[in-house]
Formats: structure tokens, sequence, C-alpha cells
């Protein structure tokens, strides 16, 4: 197997030009072009200090946090620094009425108060293969489905051999450049974490979805927790024997703070973005995509409030889901707005019209445009039938649990299936149903399921709804331009369905019969829509995406030939990559300008006693009113500093990554982006993008002062 060398370069056309804090580049693919300009605007670290196979190096001290963040290891005993939201699943699971760490935050005084995490697990990066020989030459001459086919047949094969699960060691493949680049990612998995401590959430989540992707911010953004393993260092399920690991490397923690222009790096995994996405693939976005998604989070999160707002059990109950839909509902909304404030469908257009030019002699690509506008064409008349299915009727709890009793019924009917296969997906959903049980929320749900069947009428076409399901609504429950109609649909389900009726369910795991479940109110209205989409459109959207891929994959391979010595990066694939950029202030718009940092003060200004997003703990403002800062005051601004501005670019995934300064130290956490620039997926705005950070300094202050939690200071290596 090659190893990937540090020096590598790759070609991008010129209108794919990247400004200077632009990129989300591989650590070990720097490159000495962008190694220089590192050093030039900072960097004092060398290259091997960053990333090293043999070594230890910083990229040992970031992890994979969960199923979508990044963690830092911040000390020699296994202590790791990410965002509250990251974190907010345990928390919350951990809190009950009486000891409610949600609300109040909590700190374990002793390793023997850390709080399992559960399925919680964090893995390390051990290293990266280059397999793009082996897969490219497993794929010559296909292409379309076959190519696709065979290509994750290949990728499978290859993660197999690469893995090794009694090291928990997992290998992903992940294709880069739009499949014209594969690279094997090495991970070791430790699945013993445990909750250390974190903020009340009206520290860590304070702004609420107010404050979200916007800035001036002042949110206390993060939670603490600590991996464990054997004596030897391995990873191990949870066990009491288990002990804090010592990893390869930690970042120290910098207590001098920032000022305008200061060098920043960021590391993590960045999720997903789409910067070679086509001008269709935008405008597809903006016209359909995002509103339709927009529109029913918005009923969903109206339905879901309504609830939390009359009684903490149920906040406590719905709070981790309500903030995962709001986190991209806002998003999404933004940014729709901004690809069209800034046409960034005219300037995709502009660039290809530069690669027509070029391609216009060369037969495998002068025709790819053609092709993809064929390929959106047959498409685009059931986009928005997909966002409702996925955002709208899959977005009830109870509708989404039904969907997955589908294959309950598929094993059942099954002709010769055993009834031992039978008990095994019947085990399985009993157990899933008591999950789904703790987080139901009845009376929102039954409303999202009113609504959602109504908008799903009135604006799926209606030749692409079930032929007999609205029909029937209407003989039974009255006039499908009603929403009493609905609202009385809804409430029969509840009431009838065998999935929140014990007795009923309990039957049914006894002596399983395909009839009943068919039978049942809230399964069939799911599986009748369901088998529709599955059936008719489904399979067209599987083509749209074959042929979008391939359109991707030509595209940018024609682009490195149209300039074979410029250097890209990457689209963000959730795999370890680096930014760098600086603080900075910026002009959001005329007459406006936002400063680079915010100070205890803005708490103050926004704080609005019993405010479900603005309220403060007492003793905070006790402490921020007496200017009780301790070491961690800024020389500056003679105040607390709660955050600050970097121009890096990031992404979803990149929520708990460190901000990094030229010195390898920990500035503080990443967990978030402005509203001016949240179009950053698709396109980068070299001058409106802003990664939102909480300053490393707020985060101690409130372990230390807010907190009473010292002991965990004291495990840091600061550096003043």
């Amino acid at each position: 197997m090659k190893k990937l060398l540090i020096v590598f370069t790759l070609s991008i056309s010129v209108v794919f030009k990247a400004a200077a804090d632009e990129g989300m580049w591989l650590p070990l693919l720097l490159g000495q072009q962008v190694y220089n300009d590192m050093v030039k605007k900072g960097l004092k670290l060398t290259k091997e200090q960053l990333y090293s196979v043999n070594k230890a190096s910083l990229k040992d001290a970031i992890v994979i946090f969960g199923g979508g963040c990044t963690g830092e290891l911040v000390s020699p005993q296994g202590l790791i620094f990410t965002n509250h939201h990251c974190g907010y699943s345990v928390i919350a699971g951990a809190s009950t009425m009486e000891h409610n760490y949600l609300r109040d935050g909590f700190y374990a005084k002793n390793n023997g108060e850390e709080i399992p995490g559960g399925n919680l697990s964090v893995q390390f990066l051990v290293r990266i293969d280059d397999v793009t020989k082996e897969v490219e030459d497993s794929l010559k001459g296909l292409s379309g489905a076959e190519r696709a086919s065979r290509q994750s047949s290949v990728l499978a094969s290859i993660n197999k051999r690469l893995s090794d699960p009694d090291k928990n060691i997992e290998t992903r493949i992940s294709p880069l450049f739009k499949g014209n680049q594969f690279l094997a990612f090495v991970y070791q998995r430790y699945t013993d974490v445990r909750l250390v401590g974190a903020p009340p959430e009206a520290v860590g989540k304070f702004g609420g979805d107010t404050d979200n992707w916007e800035w001036p911010r002042h949110t206390g953004d993060y939670s603490i927790f600590r991996v464990y393993g054997t004596k030897d260092g391995q990873p191990s399920k949870y066990s009491a024997s288990n002990v804090p690991l010592k990893p390869k490397w930690y970042l120290p923690v910098s207590m001098k703070g920032v000022k305008e222009g200061d060098f920043t790096m960021i590391w993590g995994y960045p999720g997903g973005t789409n910067r070679y996405e086509s001008s269709l693939g935008v405008k597809l976005s903006t016209d359909i995509n995002n509103p339709t998604l927009v529109k029913l989070r918005d009923m969903r999160l109206k339905y879901m409030f309504e609830q939390m707002k009359t009684d903490p059990a149920i906040k406590l109950q719905l709070a981790s889901d309500y903030a995962g839909i709001a986190n991209y509902w806002k998003f999404f909304d933004g940014e729709t707005k901004q690809l069209l404030k800034y046409d960034v469908y005219g300037q995709k257009k502009k660039q290809e019209q530069e690669f027509l030019k070029w391609a216009a002699n060369k037969p495998e690509y002068k025709d790819i445009f053609k092709d993809l506008e064929t390929a959106y064409n047959d498409w685009r008349p059931y986009a928005a039938h997909r966002m409702f299915i996925n955002e709208g009727i899959l977005g009830s709890p109870l509708l989404a649990f039904a969907a997955s009793l589908q294959q309950v019924e598929n094993t059942m009917v099954k002709p010769g299936v055993s009834s031992d296969a039978i008990r095994k997906v019947i085990d399985a959903a009993n157990a899933s149903r008591k999950n789904f049980l703790e987080s139901e929320n009845k009376a929102s749900d039954q409303n999202i399921i009113g609504t959602v069947l109504q908008m799903y009428y009135n604006e799926v076409p209606k030749d692409q709804q079930p032929q007999a399901l609205f029909p029937a609504i209407r003989n039974e429950y009255g006039s499908l331009d009603n929403a009493n109609t609905y609202k009385k649909y809804a409430e029969a389900i509840f009431k009838n369905t065998m999935i929140l009726d014990d007795a009923k369910w309990n039957d049914f795991v006894k002596n399983p019969d395909a009839n009943t479940l068919q039978q049942d109110m809230a399964y069939n209205l799911v599986n009748t829509i369901l088998r529709n989409w599955q059936g008719k459109y489904l399979p067209l959207y599987q083509q749209f995406v074959t042929r979008n891929n391939e359109w991707g994959r030509l595209y940018l391979k024609g682009v490195r030939e149209m300039n074979p010595k410029k250097v890209m990066y990457p689209d963000a694939t959730f795999t370890m990559r680096v930014s760098y950029g600086k603080v900075a202030s910026y002009n959001p718009r005329d007459a406006v300008h936002y400063d680079y940092v915010t100070t205890s003060k803005g708490i103050l200004e926004k704080y609005v006693p019993g405010d479900y997003e603005f309220d403060l703990p007492a003793k905070e403002i006790e402490l921020l009113k007496a200017k009780d800062y301790g070491q961690y005051k800024d020389a500056r601004t003679n105040n607390l500093v709660v955050g600050f501005i970097t121009t890096n670019d990031i992404t979803g995934g990149n929520s708990g990554s460190p901000v990094i300064n030229g010195n390898g130290e920990l500035l503080g956490l990443a967990f978030d982006g402005n509203y001016e620039a949240l179009s950053h997926k698709m396109a980068f705005d070299k001058d409106l993008n802003r990664t939102i950070c909480v300053d490393i300094r707020y985060v101690l202050w409130c372990i230390d002062k807010l907190g009473g939690a010292p002991q965990i200071v004291k495990e840091l290596t600061l550096r003043k």
C-alpha cells in the first residue's frame, strides 16, 4: 500500500482561484506552497509537528466526537473539549427532573463522578493510505450506474481489508474531488467516553435560536469529556478498571487571548461542502429543496416549542431533537438568501461557460452539460416530493418509527421465512419502540401529522400522490380543503395505533401477524405513502444522483486538465482538515461594523430574566456585575472576552474544533458561522465569511469561577 507524501499538488481552473483564507486542506497534503503561506501568516510548527504517521503530531490531538462533531485532547489524562451542542444529547440523557444537568450544569469532582456516555465514542485518525490506483484499475471502462455499483463493491472490499475489529480499527475510503481520488482513512475507535463537565444550558445555549448563526455572539458553547482505555492504552468497552487515556499529543492552552490579525488554524472534521456544484444544482436548492425543507421544519418546530414551553419535563424530553431540527432550519433559510443575494447561480454559469469553451473540441467533455441539463429536467418535477418524504412524513417521530416496521412486514410476508427470522425482527422492533416512546411527545407529534398531511396534499403534485389515500380520508373525515379533517384523522391515528397502546402492541409481539400490522392506522398511512414513493419515484432519484455524480467526476477531471499547475482543496467529506486564517472584524452592510470580540458586557446587555433564550444563572450575573474575572481577564478590553471571530473556512462537523495559534496553543472552540456567509457549502465569501468561536478564557472562567471546578483547570497546561 502506497503511503501518501506530504508534498502533493492538484490542478484547478482559474475560475476556482482560492482566496487567502479559503480551503479545507488535508493536513498531510498541504504542499509546500500552502505550508509556506501558513508560515508567512504566523505558523511556527513544522510539517512533521502538524502531521506524522511515525511520530506524535498535532493530528493525534484531534478526534471525531460522536457521529458528527470534532473534539480535542487538552490534558495528559485524556480530557476532551468540544461544544455544548455536541455533548447535548449525552447531557440531556444523563439528566432527570431531580438531577437536571442540562438546566443546572454539571462538573465531576473526581474521576469516580464522571458519567458514562452510553453509546458515545471518539475516533483517532491513525493514518491515510492512497488507494486511488487500485480503485481506478477496477473501474476502467465503466461509467454511470455500472461504475457506481462496481465502485461501491471495491471500496467495501478495501475497507474490510484495512480494518481490524479486534483492535477497534475501522477504515472508511473517502472519494475526493467527486471521485477522481480515493483515500483510505484508518481510525481507532474508543467507546468508553465519560461526561466530565458542562455549563448550565442558559450559558451553553445562551441566545438560543435567535442568536444562532449570528454575530455578535455570547454563547458558552463547550462541554468536557474524558476518554478511557485499558491500562496499556487500548480501546475497551466501559469498565470500572479502565483508566484515562494518555494521548500521544494534547493541546496546551493560551491565556494571552487574541488581537486583530492574529494567525489561526482550525482542525477538525468538516462534514460536507459542494463548492463545485453546478449552476443547475444551485437553482434546484434555491427554488425547491431549501424552501421546502425550511417550511416543513418551521412547522415541526412550532408544534414542539408549544409543548416545551408549558412543562420543564417536556422541554427536557424534546430538547435534543428540537436543537438539531432548529440548527439547520435557520441554516438553509440563510443559505438560500445568500445564494440569491450574491447571484451564485450566475457566477457558476460564467465558470461553466469558460469550461465549455475549453471543452468544445474534446469529446470526453463537450456534452457533459447537455447531459446534466437533461438529468435535472427529468428530476426537477419530483424534487419537492422527496423533501416532503424526508422532512415532512418522516419528520413525525411516530411515522418515522412506523416506517421502520416495513422490515417487519417484509420479513413476515417473505415465502418460506423461518419463525426465528420473524422473532429476530420483532424483538428488534420491540427494543426500538421502547426508545421511541421515551422521546415521543404525543401532543406535538399529533399536530405535526395532521398539518404535514394537509401540506402534502396541497403541495405535492396530485398525480404523484397515492391514488386511494386522500379519497379515503375525505370519505371518512371530511373535506380535504378543511384543516379540521386532517386534525380528526391524526386524532384517530393516535387513538387507535397499536404502537402507542401497550396491550395491543404486546399482543402483536406475542403473535406476529402481517395483517394486523398492515391494518394499523399509523403503519398503513406511512406504508401507503412510502410504497408509492419507493416504487415510483425513489428509482428516479437514484438515477438522477448517478447521472449527477458522473457529471461531477468528468467536470473536475476536465478542470484539472485545463490548468494542471493550479492547487486545489477537495470538498469536505467528514475527513480531517485544517483551515487557516486570521482574527478579523468585518462590515456586514453599510454603516455597520462588527468588532472581532464580544465581552461579558454584552451578556448583561442581552440578559432577560426568565426568558427562554436569554436568561442567566444568578451566580453569573453576580460575578459579572462584580467584575470578578480572575486570571481570565483580557488585558486589552479590561473585561472578560466571551467570543471572537476569524476568517477560517469551516462547515458543519467542525463544531467543537480547536482554534489554534501559530504555536499550536488552544485559543478557543469553533461553534458557528455567520449569517452573512451561509452560502459557504456552495460558495465561499472571502469578504464576509467568519467563524464564530468561544474564547477559551471564558470557558475556563465558567469552569472555575462559575462552576466551582478549579481541579479541571489545574489539569490543563496554561501558557501565559
